[in-house]
């Protein structure tokens, strides 16, 4: 085995510098193109897409209209009627784009990725970590590098690991995880590792420590997160297709999820695998050149993100410096608004990431993309952004939204009860001329109203599910259309089982943010390790006390027997936060399994990260602990 060297100053761990100055944007100045990009939008799959959602909204809440209408609408009846109409046309939206992606799977064969002769370019490969699992980030550096030199083309590639781990120990187990690669691996691999002292503006200030101090060596950086994961043939197609696209500033690819162990994350995973691609190519499609970054597995133009992205800090109520923490949207806004085009390359095969592994995680994540998305919200009329960009800010914040809307709507319906005399609030009657009359919530009007807002909202997975049955190599490649079919059932029931809990998560962070509370930014869980039951009973008595409310009054014949599987879902979260975390054995039923073609069949690059993590870890657990230097 390779010993780990005493002394850490002992080799360099960083190359010369090759400073490229950042250039802070304002978001409120006027500012013109600085690069020329041809304006071809897809105006024919933007119209596909907005004007069905749109007219569909448009008759929903017409129709809902005349129903409420006995005596002219109130004010209560109109804030019910912007409510239902806002939550829709988001579900009409996602299913629109989820037909243009069907329609384009027929009619586009493959997107058109490159419109020149392939020129070599330099690409760092850059991986920022914050505490995380030494043996899994490393590992999958050694397994990346390792594919890169069989299929990585003629393009000059280095990998960077920027740490900003604040953790002693930790920052010893990094740091002797890059003395045992740089040791083992070839020496034409490029390998880097540095760590700030301070973590300063956090992956922000991460990704700009390292172009202000070695971006001018390199045409692309290619940024990854800690659990990204890329083969060597996805990294050359990304760099391709930006060296032979000279218009292009940031291409994202689309990641799949692998790795998951737990109920919660495979069908996260399954979800992902089975209705991800149609979604991903409709949304390619409508967005051309006003696409988004997901902020990892992407590749940037560094001198175009350098001169043009750099991120100023916004200012508090209070009058303090904030940082932007979704600052990936807000970047692909800003490139673009310089004239460089930003697209989605929905088909590129071997990206790679994983996903929480219980509910938990998976809430204690989205409070932190919540409070950065609803940031977008002050920023969708700033000066010189393309209405698509705006467009993505202001989803991306309404996407959080979408659970206060929904909430109050679940509190609405289960007030009005099943009819006049026989609800929460008798008092809205003719008898009270300060409410209004509102129409009976009879057993037809309930049925209707459930069918249409489900079958809206499940309408893009079914779409998906059709699509792969009628290809036979999408079924065998999940195990085949009967099991596909199982798994499809067991992933919509658990979807079902698992949105009025979320739906509740979602509306405390939106309120937390909004009372101004700050999320911890730690790293990610990933382990599918469970949670006892005082910290099921913590994170989730409100959804137990909101369901058991539900229920007594579904009980009582006060509340409409519609929102039964709310009240079932709210009741029974601790249970089902519980049985998230379980882990599913290879015993369990096939459909059970919620199999993807990832997990039927790793990649060749997930088994090769899967024996590098399992190695380093035992190696770097067989070293004594000793000081590691920060930069």
């Amino acid at each position: 085995m390779t010993s780990i060297p005493r002394n850490p100053h002992s080799a360099s761990a960083m190359p010369p510098k090759a400073p490229l100055s950042m250039h802070r944007q304002s978001f409120w100045k006027k500012t013109g193109a600085t690069h020329g990009l041809d304006e071809k939008e897809p105006r024919f799959w933007r119209l596909g897409v907005f004007a069905p959602a749109a007219l569909a909204t448009l008759a929903l809440v017409l129709g809902i209209g005349w129903w409420l209408a006995n005596g002219g609408l109130t004010t209560l009846e109109k804030v019910l009627l912007v409510l239902i109409g806002a939550s829709f046309a988001a579900v009409a939206l996602s299913f629109a784009t989820a037909v243009v992606g069907a329609i384009g799977a027929v009619r586009v064969s493959r997107p058109a990725t490159s419109v020149g002769p392939v020129e070599p370019i330099s690409v760092a490969l850059l991986v920022p970590i914050y505490n995380e699992d030494v043996g899994d980030v490393f590992g999958n550096a050694a397994a990346m590098l390792r594919d890169l030199q069989s299929h990585g083309g003629t393009h000059h590639y280095s990998l960077f690991l920027l740490s900003d781990t604040q953790d002693a120990a930790i920052a010893w187990r990094e740091w002797a995880a890059y003395q045992l690669l740089r040791a083992q691996l070839p020496s034409d691999l490029a390998l880097y590792y540095r760590r700030r002292a301070k973590n300063t503006d956090r992956k922000v200030g991460n990704l700009t420590d390292w172009i202000e101090h070695w971006g001018a060596d390199y045409e692309a950086m290619l940024v990854l997160d800690a659990d990204s994961l890329m083969s060597g043939r996805a990294v050359r197609r990304l760099s391709d297709i930006l060296s032979t696209d000279p218009e292009a500033g940031l291409i994202q690819s689309c990641p799949k999820l692998v790795g998951a162990q737990s109920l919660f994350a495979r069908a996260q995973q399954f979800a992902s695998a089975a209705y991800g691609p149609l979604l991903a190519r409709g949304l390619a499609l409508w967005t051309g050149r006003e696409g988004n970054y997901w902020g990892h597995n992407a590749i940037i133009r560094t001198r175009a993100f350098a001169e043009c992205a750099g991120l100023p800090y916004l200012r508090g109520l209070d009058g303090s410096k904030r940082l932007i923490l979704s600052h990936d949207f807000v970047e692909a806004a800003l490139l673009r608004r310089a004239g460089w085009g930003v697209r989605l390359v929905p088909e590129l095969p071997g990206s790679y990431e994983e996903t929480p592994a219980s509910l938990i995680d998976h809430a204690i994540r989205d409070r932190r993309w919540c409070q950065g998305n609803l940031q977008h919200l002050r920023l969708v009329f700033a000066r010189g952004f393309h209405h698509v960009t705006r467009f993505h800010l202001f989803h991306g914040a309404f996407a959080y939204l979408m659970s206060p809307v929904w909430f109050a709507l679940l509190i609405i319906w289960a007030l009005l009860g099943t009819g006049e005399s026989n609800n929460v609030i008798a008092y809205f009657s003719e008898a009270n001329p300060l409410y209004p009359d509102w129409p009976v919530m009879n057993q037809m009007n309930s049925a209707v109203f459930l069918a249409l807002t489900y079958g809206m909202l499940l309408a893009p997975k079914v779409i998906a599910v059709i699509v792969t049955l009628l290809v036979p190599r999408a079924r065998r490649v999940f195990g085949g259309g009967g099991t596909f079919v199982g798994a499809a059932m067991l992933e919509l029931l658990l979807s079902v089982a698992y949105a009025p809990i979320l739906m509740v998560q979602q509306t405390l962070a939106v309120l937390g943010t909004i009372l101004g509370r700050r999320v911890t930014w730690n790293p990610q869980c990933r382990d599918g390790q469970g949670y006892g039951f005082s910290t099921l009973i913590r994170f989730h008595w409100l959804e137990t006390i909101l369901g058991a409310i539900i229920t007594a009054g579904l009980i009582s014949g006060l509340v409409p027997i519609w929102l039964l599987p709310i009240a079932a879902s709210l009741l029974l979260a601790v249970p089902l936060s519980a049985l998230s975390a379980w882990r599913i054995g290879s015993d369990a039923p096939k459909p059970a399994q919620l199999s993807t073609p990832e997990t039927l069949r790793a990649p060749p690059i997930v088994q090769m990260a899967q024996v590098e993590r399992a190695r380093l870890k035992s190696q770097i657990d067989a070293e004594p602990l000793s000081a590691i230097p920060a930069q």
